[in-house]
């Protein structure tokens, strides 16, 4: 196989948590060299998350910098100098106020991409505020469509704001940027705001409303529960099972296997005034089984079924096992790097070390024994 797409690319991670160093573990995973700058003495990967456990920032290498310490920016500096991007969570103007800005960070590397990753974006008038994932997709309507009929949105963990929304929409716009660097020389910013990135996420939700096929309400449409085949079910044994039969084949194949093809009850999908009573009885119906059993009867079939799984249950599943979607590292069970290449091959995780990586990263930028020595005895690195 040949190298990891990513392969030659370095990136300058600041210490961040949630959808920074989310960003930073998939350029990682895809063969970039992920340089992270924690603060000296941190030890900490984000609260209460020791380093060696948190999979966000596994296959990295690590030092440790004083960012208000000028000589310590001078290292950084000359980090920029050797690498493709930086990524930053800090809130709009704090790396400014440190003196390490962008226009200082493109003065030394005209060619770095510069990822910035905030809730509300670098301008707009709520951009220096304080914020958290609920609150960005509260603002971009993607929280306003998740929960049953007439009652209040369902926080989707913080995978719309944090993950989906931000580091992932970042990592996007890093290559992107890097892409555009690589053919012209010419580094910029990359603004990547978990509101903006959560509304796009709406994008296809935004259609059907605007062409009437969406009501702009939760719990009443096609994909949100809204409809009987596109729903969760309670099974015998207080387990969970899940129902996306959307198209006509796959209902009728459904309503087959249930025994019901013949009910009259069912036979109009779509008729979206009788959603709530076909709920009613099919929800009835899978209470007679375990979910084992309907995972017997329909597992495997074109009824699009799938048991809900536990993120315990999840990695131990046949289908998962097979395509190694979840991997071990340091004794640790998480995602592996996703997606997959038919050339190209990903870099299996490994999992932050209680080392620092400081002599090797900056012998690599041509600091000599005696500067690493120096600096270490002023503080300004670790």
């Amino acid at each position: 196989m040949s190298r990891p797409p990513l392969t030659g690319i370095r990136i300058i991670e600041l210490a961040g948590i949630g959808p920074g160093p989310f960003a930073g573990m998939m350029l990682a995973d895809h063969g970039a060299e992920v340089i992270r700058v924690e603060r000296i003495g941190s030890g900490k990967a984000g609260p209460e998350v020791p380093p060696e456990k948190d999979i966000l920032l596994r296959s990295r290498k690590t030092i440790e910098l004083d960012l208000k310490n000028p000589a310590s920016q001078q290292v950084l500096l000359d980090l920029v100098g050797s690498a493709d991007g930086l990524i930053e969570g800090f809130r709009p103007g704090v790396i400014e106020r440190l003196g390490i800005g962008p226009e200082v960070l493109l003065t030394t590397n005209p060619a770095l991409v510069i990822g910035r990753m905030t809730g509300w974006g670098q301008t707009g008038p709520m951009a220096p505020m304080a914020g958290h994932d609920i609150n960005y997709i509260a603002l971009s309507g993607a929280l306003h469509g998740v929960g049953r009929k007439g009652e209040r949105p369902v926080i989707p963990l913080n995978l719309f704001g944090d993950f989906g929304g931000g580091g992932m929409v970042l990592a996007f716009g890093m290559l992107a940027a890097l892409h555009h660097a690589k053919a012209t020389g010419e580094g910029q910013v990359v603004d990547a705001a978990m509101t903006d990135g959560s509304a796009l996420l709406t994008a296809m939700i935004q259609t059907f409303r605007q062409i009437g096929l969406w009501q702009d309400d939760r719990g009443v449409n096609l994909l949100d529960g809204g409809a009987h085949f596109y729903d969760t079910y309670e099974t015998r044994d207080g387990r969970y099972v899940a129902l996306g039969a959307i198209e006509p084949q796959f209902y009728a194949r459904l309503l087959d296997l249930l025994g019901l093809s013949d009910d009259p009850a069912y036979r109009d999908q779509m008729q979206a005034d009788r959603w709530d009573d076909m709920r009613e009885s099919l929800a009835r119906i899978f209470l007679t089984k375990t979910r084992d059993e309907w995972d017997d009867l329909l597992m495997g079939t074109d009824a699009c079924y799938a048991p809900v799984l536990s993120l315990t249950e999840a990695p131990e599943h046949p289908h998962n096992a097979a395509r190694g979607t979840f991997q071990t590292a340091g004794g640790i069970v998480q995602p592996g790097p996703a997606p997959r290449y038919s050339a190209s091959p990903t870099v299996p995780p490994q999992m932050f070390g209680t080392e620092l990586d400081t002599d090797d990263v900056l012998s690599s930028i041509g600091y000599s024994e005696d500067k690493l020595t120096t600096l270490r005895e002023t503080k300004a690195i670790r």
